[in-house]
């Protein structure tokens, strides 16, 4: 990851924030026009990815959405396109639409570009908190009671300390047809998130033309919520037919033989790699499949992302949270994946869909 692929100089990590508070961290850019914002630090690429990771993306277009609305208004759904690979050696500039301020709803659209090309866009709608009424009426999808706790650690993998969060992978449930496996993780952002409200709007809450209520920072775990629903996402496709990206000695080695990075950076990337081997491994073994039919991944990429926020305010990111993904279909190149996201007490949180391309190695005629 380059350090200098920012607009203005990354600002000091403040040591209230946590990991994720900081990589998401925007800075307004006033001088060039209203509602335009920058990122204050580089992005992630993943490894072997054609861009930096999507969920910078959703999660900052996000940031900078909720910056420009009222604090007892909260977002309920965002629908997002992924139109370009973005590149982290290069900043990206979020340029907010204020589409429509209403009594119960707030609507924005914001593009994030880069060398004046949009490389993705999203509508957001926000929602006026109690604006639903004191009746109405209420289900949800319950948790899965299978499941085992996380146990007490502090990170998952030491190895990764760059990555602002932790995950830890649950067996395959489900274990019969592509459609009907069950992948499942437990997340959360490492360490905790502060109580006060992001950088971006320091600015306003002093001048006093925006209003803070002590201690409401709920709008930072939305946007590592955000951040987090991209993990693994669009790659469900792939692990439920068991095929394997980097169980591949090969494919590892190819992979960091292109990267460009020090020493230092190579050998974590490996490291990196050489654990989702290890977990393409288990799901292999897990799903009792032996034999390897000879398909490749030639071209995984995100389409689009969408989040439904159902209790945006009953949940805490920097505690674990249950994600359970399943792909209701795939053909022509493409495939679905749906999410849904409970808190630690079993309230869904969030429900999520993407679409994305999944190509394989076509092999070759013999005609």
């Amino acid at each position: 990851m380059s350090t200098h692929a920012t607009l203005i100089k990354p600002p000091k990590s403040l040591p209230h924030h946590s990991p994720i508070e900081n990589v998401l961290q925007l800075l307004p850019l006033v001088d060039i026009g209203p509602d335009i914002y920058t990122n204050a630090r580089p992005l992630w690429h993943p490894p072997g990815a054609r861009g930096i990771f999507g969920g910078a993306a959703i999660a900052q277009c996000l940031s900078a959405a909720q910056a420009t609305i009222p604090i007892d208004f909260t977002v309920h759904s965002m629908h997002c396109y992924f139109v370009l690979a973005g590149n982290s050696e290069i900043p990206i500039l979020y340029h907010v639409e204020r589409v429509r301020d209403g009594k119960s709803f707030i609507t924005r659209t914001v593009q994030a570009r880069q060398r004046g090309k949009c490389i993705f866009t999203t509508t957001l709608s926000f929602m006026k908190e109690g604006s639903g009424g004191a009746q109405t009426v209420h289900h949800a999808v319950r948790m899965p009671s299978d499941v085992t706790p996380p146990p007490p650690v502090t990170r998952t993998r030491a190895f990764d300390d760059d990555r602002p969060f932790e995950s830890l992978r649950c067996s395959v449930a489900n274990r019969g047809s592509p459609s009907e496996r069950q992948l499942r993780q437990w997340v959360r952002a490492v360490g905790r998130i502060s109580e006060c409200p992001p950088n971006v709007r320091e600015e306003e809450l002093v001048s006093g033309r925006r209003a803070h209520r002590p201690g409401d920072n709920h709008q930072a775990h939305l946007s590592a919520l955000a951040y987090m629903s991209d993990s693994y996402f669009i790659g469900t496709v792939a692990r439920v037919h068991n095929l394997n990206r980097f169980a591949n000695r090969r494919n590892i080695e190819n992979t960091l033989r292109a990267f460009k990075g020090s020493d230092t950076e190579r050998e974590q990337m490996r490291k990196y790699l050489e654990e989702i081997a290890r977990e393409e491994d288990e799901e292999r073994e897990e799903m009792g499949k032996t034999e390897d039919d000879g398909r490749r991944v030639g071209m995984m990429v995100s389409l689009d992302h969408t989040i439904y926020f159902h209790n945006p305010r009953a949940f805490r990111a920097d505690e674990w949270m249950l994600t359970e993904m399943e792909s209701p279909w795939a053909g022509d190149g493409r495939g679905l994946v749906v999410q849904r996201i409970w808190n630690k007490d079993g309230i869904l949180i969030a429900t999520c869909t993407q679409e994305g391309v999944v190509r394989l190695k076509q092999q070759e005629s013999k005609l």
